[in-house]
């Protein structure tokens, strides 16, 4: 049974490693053939939005095609299960039956709503494995995942509850409301699936978009109960049967356990670029070590343990890892309680008496992109929403300058509250005078829409530069950012630490199953050995398997890259600058003033146009530039408004199949 359910799944991620680190090792330089051309146009179109308003939100042609089909599979599935279990019990003899016969039948369908439930909770936890390969072998993100984890999720709690409604009004109805409290040696734990159905209910209810957003410190250390939920679940059905969802689970314990290994140091905070109070916003500058590579619109996990220890935040990371090889920045915009105490902890002078303790998961992103394949590529951001297009304008620098490829004319259109708000275009181009030049190349407009002013000042507002850098100077502890398996074949090693920990657990558990749960069960006949206490010592030893492999493949790596990480700790500490721009040592941190941040703000300001008090017309602007001939690419990141806005436009069939959009943002 094991093998049957989890064998399939576990090879499918291994084989996706090896095909991801094969991948990374041979990529295509060669111009696309006409047949390949073709396919990307017909793939397109199939990602184009389908639905855009309603309680999926924004839908694609690919992924309302297998939600269809998902939802077919469930509804056969209930068919096939209620219709032959109804056949035989209304062929059944009336008098044997004893006129219970629909008592039964709501018996039986509680059963079958619960199994109809476990296809669903098979799926659960692939989409928030976030370095998972399976993911990116399907060219997903585990940020464009979130939305498929909160379907699977409403699904499974719907059949859950469903499944234990049937029973507790099937014992009501018998006169066995004991039943609630049967903790069976042998059979199903009753007992169990109801601590477990808790526990899933007080996850569920905090999940939904209004108590979501309006407490969501509620929400996050409520999904801890998916430890209760999952434990209580095996408990209940016993292991064997739990291997319907073990693949899944199994591939999101590895990843959280190398995410927990990753998170146990704080890394180095080399600076911070502050802009004016009034927005509230932030650009943090990490170490991180020459190996790490990462694509643009990656996100990065953060926790500051001065605000929460629990807490996990989520941040574009804006840099580019083949421009900037010794830093990784992400854009922190003030607009919760976590945020802003983050803002006041960076800008305070207070922050000098103390060092700043970070750490970090991730970076997490897409496989590769293909920004070149468009002609034009509109980017259309709402406040905060600029942050992963800064990742994107730094790779096409890069592409542009040390690659010499040809790349699409960049659109960026952007919505503000305030002129005060603009200082959020000081962090698209990095402050190096490389950069700076490289830019010469790039084709980028900036419409840059002011919502709440009617009119412009009286000066500039690209002159009032208040944007402050504060450079820190870190505990001795605090490393750069570095992959949790090495640079060089970190998918491989995932695949050995998969593979590995699994075909451990399968000979531990033969052992101990033949030499003593199996004698043991002999000793008490026909009772056997108790099923709770199968499973319980099953999850130990699959705990143990994860936990050994994946330690063992970071230390090595660890102790591999622990020379090359201490000769960059030197490196960049020798060059951190003081007040006066000059490397020296004492003190926390330093106020500067960069010459070289007025290099790209002179870019900056020739390539933006201003509009005041009116917000961007995007149909009139979207039709403008699809017009100019080739393949526009689209993509949105802010407030669901905007990106329903902009998906409606593109699935409007406006301008044929030239318009090829996508969202960024972790809701739908």
């Amino acid at each position: 049974m094991m093998l049957i359910f989890t064998f399939p799944p576990l090879l499918v991620a291994v084989l996706s490693c090896v095909y991801l680190h094969l991948a990374a090792k041979l990529k295509p330089t060669a111009k696309k053939s006409d047949d390949e051309e073709k396919e990307t146009r017909v793939l397109a179109t199939w990602r184009k939005p389908m639905l855009v308003k309603g309680p999926l939100g924004i839908v694609t042609g690919i992924e309302l095609a297998f939600l269809v089909m998902f939802v077919v599979l469930l509804f056969w599935s209930l068919f096939t299960y209620f219709s032959s279990s109804f056949k035989s019990i209304d062929a059944t003899d009336p008098a044997f039956l004893d006129g219970i016969r629909w008592q039964l039948k709501l018996d039986l369908g509680g059963l079958w709503l619960g199994l109809v439930g476990n296809i669903c909770l098979t799926l659960l936890f692939f989409p928030v494995a976030r370095g998972s390969a399976v993911l990116q072998f399907f060219g997903l993100t585990s940020e464009g995942s979130i939305k498929y984890h909160i379907w699977l999720g409403h699904a499974v709690m719907t059949f859950f509850t469903a499944h234990g409604i049937c029973y507790i009004v099937y014992w009501a109805l018998m006169g066995q409301m004991s039943q609630t409290l049967k903790w069976s040696r042998s059979e199903i734990s009753n007992v169990a699936g109801e601590i477990s159905l808790l526990a899933g209910l007080g996850l569920w209810a905090t999940t939904f978009p209004r108590i979501r957003r309006k407490m969501f410190e509620l929400f996050f250390y409520t999904h801890y109960l998916y430890i209760v939920f999952v434990v209580f679940f095996v408990f209940h059905v016993g292991f064997t049967y739990a291997c319907y969802m073990l693949p899944g689970f199994y591939l999101f314990l590895v990843d959280r356990y190398l995410r927990f290994l990753q998170s146990r140091r704080h890394v180095r905070l080399l600076s911070a670029r502050i802009l004016p109070a009034a927005g509230q916003t932030l650009e943090l500058s990490f170490s991180k070590s020459p190996g790490l590579k990462y694509s643009p619109t990656s996100v990065l996990f953060l926790n500051v343990p001065g605000i929460s220890k629990l807490q996990w935040h989520p941040f574009t990371v804006t840099s580019n890892s083949s421009l900037e090889t010794d830093e990784l920045s992400v854009v922190i915009k003030g607009e919760g309680k976590w945020t802003k105490k983050l803002y006041e902890m960076v800008s305070s002078s207070a922050a000098a008496d103390h060092h700043f303790d970070v750490s970090v998961e991730g970076p997490y992103g897409p496989a590769s992109t293909d920004f070149l394949r468009h002609e034009t590529l509109v980017m259309i951001s709402g406040g905060s929403g600029i942050a992963p297009f800064i990742s994107i304008i730094r790779d096409l620098i890069f592409t542009s300058s040390h690659l010499q490829l040809k790349t699409p004319r960049l659109i960026l259109i952007s919505s503000f509250k305030t002129t005060a708000d603009l200082a959020m275009l000081h962090l698209l181009l990095p402050i190096t005078a490389a950069s700076s030049a490289a830019t010469a190349n790039l084709r980028l407009t900036i419409e840059a829409y002011i919502t709440r002013e009617k009119q412009a000042a009286a000066t500039s507002p690209f002159h009032n530069n208040n944007v402050r850098t504060k450079w820190f100077k870190p505990s001795p502890t605090h490393a750069p950012i570095s992959p949790i398996l090495g640079p060089t074949a970190s998918w491989l090693w995932l695949a050995a630490v998969v593979s590995s920990s699994f075909l451990a657990f399968l000979v531990i558990i033969g052992i101990l199953t033949g030499y003593y749960i199996y004698p043991e069960g002999k000793k008490h006949g026909e009772a056997g050995f108790p099923m709770a206490l199968t499973a319980f010592l099953y999850m130990l030893v699959l705990c143990a398997c994860v936990a050994a492999a994946s330690s063992g493949a970071f230390l090595w790596n660890k102790r591999k890259s622990g020379r090359d990480q201490t000769i960059q700790i030197r490196n960049v500490e020798g060059a951190t600058p003081t007040a006066g721009g000059s490397p020296a040592g004492g003190g926390a941190v330093y106020e500067m003033t960069e010459e070289l941040e007025s290099l790209p703000l002179r870019t900056i300001e020739e390539a933006t146009n201003l509009h005041y008090g009116v917000r961007p017309n995007l149909r009139k602007l979207l039709v403008e530039y699809c017009t100019e001939g080739g393949s526009t690419g689209v993509m949105v990141s802010g407030p669901a408004g905007l990106r329903h806005e902009a998906a409606a436009i593109c699935s409007s069939g406006l301008a044929d199949d030239s318009l090829q959009f996508e969202s960024i943002s972790f809701s739908w």
